[in-house]
């Protein structure tokens, strides 16, 4: 199977959360590998294509040997444009940027929903972010398997921020995915990615890929920044990440009690929730990722401060 010990993720190169420079983006990913980072998770809506070329820039597509990367599709509602050559089209151009011949992994970035579901808030750009049921299973998974089968993708996987029951029924269909990204936490809290009204139960999530055997790449660790001292980025006060923000309060004042920054301990958190695989950052240059590196050094958290994190943040 295609699990990656710690860790990767680089969506803060594609200055997704906050400003850098192509210069250190290109250093950071470079220290990364250096650091025994083997697993780089990209996206083209990752500084529109930003991310993608500066791993393109950083290794000339000559990837160091164990390093894998991935990238996703956005997909979404087509309209004009078929299933399959969108996700093709989407994949070549990662590929460009990348200047590689394959990847990986390639996900699904679109929200998996039940047939006819229309998001409460965003019913404007429900044809960006949602992928029905039926077109999933009957359209998508072909696709990927395809292209696992065309040497264009080494496996293909979903991202598991959509409806929590349909995420489930996605790792337990076959064919199944090979990874589920899911959202990991102390908030169980997938901030601006959320957009529908039930629970978002990320930890069955969790425990549903354990059971059907699909890797788990944690996501969200610091919560878009949430879980941080401050956001580096403007974030709007009616947001669900300010309010994500405001809820952490305790957890820095617990972060000052104990000595570390909220990254630090966001990170060893997360690395110790039963059923992660790989974690993903979002660091954008060399000072963040030392942070992230000495966290996974640290090794996970133990039980008793897990459940003082748990309690500060008032984690059911």
């Amino acid at each position: 199977g295609l699990l990656w010990t710690p860790f990767g993720g680089f969506s803060g190169l594609g200055q997704l959360w906050g400003e850098t420079t192509r210069e250190e983006a290109v250093a950071t990913v470079r220290a990364a590998v250096d650091a025994g980072v083997d697993l780089i998770d990209l996206a083209p809506l990752y500084g529109r294509g930003e991310a993608e070329a500066v791993l393109g820039e950083a290794f000339g597509g000559a990837l160091p040997a164990g390093v894998r990367v991935t990238t996703k599709c956005q997909l979404g509602d087509p309209k004009d444009e078929g299933v399959e050559e969108k996700i093709r089209r989407h994949l070549e151009r990662s590929l460009d940027a990348l200047r590689l011949s394959r990847v990986d992994l390639l996900f699904l970035h679109s929200n998996i929903v039940p047939d006819g579901y229309v998001f409460p808030e965003d019913a404007a750009q429900q044809h960006y972010f949602a992928t029905p049921w039926t077109r999933y299973c009957e359209e998508v998974v072909p696709v990927f398997e395809a292209l696992v089968d065309e040497g264009r993708i080494g496996a293909w996987g979903i991202t598991g921020t959509g409806i929590p029951a349909q995420i489930i029924d996605a790792l337990g269909r076959q064919p199944q995915p090979t990874v589920v990204q899911a959202v990991s936490n102390c908030l169980d809290s997938a901030g601006a990615m959320r957009r529908f009204e039930m629970p978002e139960r990320p930890r069955d999530v969790i425990s549903a890929a354990v059971d059907t055997g699909v890797g788990v790449m944690g996501i969200r660790a610091v919560q878009a920044g949430a879980l941080t001292d401050r956001f580096d980025r403007e974030v709007p006060e009616d947001s669900q990440d300010w309010q994500d923000f405001l809820r952490a309060e305790p957890f820095r004042a617990l972060c000052a009690e104990l000595g570390v920054t909220p990254a630090y301990l966001a990170h060893r958190y997360a690395l110790a929730i039963p059923g992660i695989d790989t974690l993903v950052l979002g660091v954008k240059n060399r000072t963040e990722l030392a942070e992230c590196v000495a966290a996974e050094a640290a090794g996970p958290l133990d039980a008793e401060l897990i459940a003082r994190i748990d309690a500060a943040v008032a984690r059911s």
